[in-house]
């Protein structure tokens, strides 16, 4: 149990109650001198105010009657009027807090104590960094009591300790300003990386050439959120990509599947890279042919920098922990999170989901700009998208304002974009110009911090769940191109068929081609 121990106060000479608490009778990290200084420099010194206004909060300091005086300088700070011994004696009047602080000659005395505020930053942070003490011994004394109560789920507990020192460390993450030199010099450096490489990217390429010209590779601490309703293939294109960067770019990346196991994604990839379609895969009826291109494609997954977490319901401090660890142990260069609104911020409480989901978005970026890497999360949009007729002016076609739960993500995200498959809606195969839409994908830029927003086509193969170039260039496993006509030649051949309906071509010819007959 606390006791309370009357300790003489070294210069004011009253009584100061200090609380002890179970840890051998040691008092909290506390020096009421540096608050008094703090105090004292706050209302002598005309712009002090503004060095640590962004570094000490009342709660700072260990001490009540300073908590109170420091809450009313701290009122007269963002009201933009004058701090000094008399206005913050009036604040404290007006407050009801003036005897509570001490009364007026504390305040006095306070100004009295002090010859300059010329360190008063430097002592402030020692303030800060006391009060951060404090609240780890504070936080490590209830997850000590939480541990001995049995009726504690041990699970849940680590989800709740992971959530409050989350919000401890977050109250002291803070970076100095920077000169600009360096940073010229680093952006000097970036562009001539760029330079040298043949693609003439500075990020990290994805295999669609046209979105790699389009945003210049995903750039590093970047979040891009893809978004898209059910159905539109969010999750194969991100296969896709993740198979292009990890298989024929080599780039590390991480996928964390909130929605489908670690097998189910490895068959999505399977599909993906053989050709094979899903239903065959899930049955295991395959032809000789069909076997023996599986095991001839599938070599080329074997040893990938691939790394797959299929954690359901995945708290954002847990993907913290395990993205840092990829990054440390792995050098995994590029992240995928499928998808945003399954994910949780446990430990936390919130008022409401959308403020959750703000949290987490918020926190994505934040990671991204420590681990100095792209991450890229999947986004759910909501129904408003169906509410639209097909003929209106923005038709089926997404929007920033279709984003599902929270306009935060629209605000966190330095890149959003959409995934739009116009067969979807218009099941004739062809749009009001009479153009043919089998296998048209969009994938819509719609937000774009450092540059321009635009639309990328892209090809859907449904059978084998994967987007591919909108210029009928295939990347093969090497890094190399061919034309699909050379690629489809080498294979054996297959069911391609050399009339595309996007040049025309008799419908006698075409019959019942499927929704993605490969175009030149």
């Amino acid at each position: 149990m606390a006791q309370e121990t009357n300790y003489n106060n070294r210069r004011g000479g009253k009584p100061e109650h200090i609380s002890k608490f179970d840890h051998g009778g040691r008092i909290p990290p506390r020096d009421n001198d540096l608050e008094e200084a703090v105090l004292g420099a706050l209302m002598l010194e005309k712009d002090a105010y503004t060095v640590v206004c962004d570094i000490l909060k009342p709660e700072s300091f260990y001490e009540p009657s300073n908590q109170k005086i420091y809450a009313a300088i701290q009122s007269l700070g963002a009201a933009q009027q004058s701090i000094d011994m008399l206005t913050v004696t009036e604040r404290l009047r007006l407050m009801g807090e003036l005897e509570n602080a001490g009364g007026p000659m504390r305040v006095s005395e306070l100004t009295s104590r002090v010859a300059s505020g010329a360190h008063v930053e430097f002592h402030a942070r020692i303030v800060a960094q006391k009060y951060l003490a404090r609240e780890l011994i504070k936080f490590a004394s209830q997850i000590e009591a939480q541990a001995f109560d049995e009726s504690y789920d041990v699970d849940d507990l680590l989800q709740e300790a992971e959530g409050k020192l989350f919000e401890i460390s977050q109250r002291n993450v803070k970076k100095d300003v920077t000169q600009i030199d360096p940073v010229i010099n680093a952006a000097i450096e970036q562009i001539q990386t760029a330079a040298n490489r043949a693609s003439g990217l500075s990020g990290l390429e994805s295999g669609y050439h046209e979105l790699d010209k389009l945003t210049s590779g995903w750039q590093r601490s970047d979040l891009i959120i893809i978004a898209a309703r059910p159905a539109m293939g969010k999750t194969a294109f991100v296969l896709s990509m993740a198979k292009n960067m990890a298989v024929n770019y080599n780039i590390p990346v991480a996928i964390f599947s909130l929605e489908m196991s670690n097998l189910q994604l490895v068959n999505r990839l399977i599909q993906n890279t053989c050709e094979i379609e899903g239903e065959k895969i899930k049955s295991g009826q395959l032809s000789q042919m069909e076997w023996d291109q599986l095991m001839s494609r599938v070599k080329n997954l074997y040893s990938a920098p691939l790394f797959i977490d299929d954690t359901a319901s995945l708290s954002i401090f847990e993907l913290r922990t395990k993205a840092r660890r990829l990054v440390r142990e792995h050098n995994v260069q590029f992240i995928i999170i499928d998808y945003l609104q399954l994910m949780n911020a446990s430990g936390m409480k919130f008022g409401s989901r959308e403020q959750e989901v703000s949290m987490i978005s918020r926190s994505l970026k934040q990671l991204a700009k420590e681990l100095n890497i792209p991450i890229v999360a999947l986004s759910q949009l909501n129904r408003s998208v169906e509410s639209r007729g097909a003929d209106s002016k923005d038709g089926k076609r997404p929007q920033l304002s279709d984003l599902r739960e929270s306009g935060a993500i629209e605000q966190d995200a330095d890149i959003v974009c959409f995934i739009h498959r116009p067969e979807y809606y218009l099941r004739s195969g062809t749009d009001a110009a009479g153009n043919d839409i089998r296998g048209l994908a969009e994938f819509i830029v719609a937000k774009h911090r450092s540059g321009r927003v635009d639309d990328v086509k892209m090809r859907f193969k449904s059978r084998y769940a994967r987007f591919e170039n909108w210029d009928g260039e295939v990347e093969m496993t090497s890094g190399t191109k061919m034309s699909r006509l050379n690629a489809v030649a080498d294979e054996g051949g297959g069911d391609f068929n050399p009339v595309s309906p996007f040049q025309g071509g008799s419908a006698d010819i075409l019959g019942a081609a499927p929704d993605d007959a490969p175009p030149f």
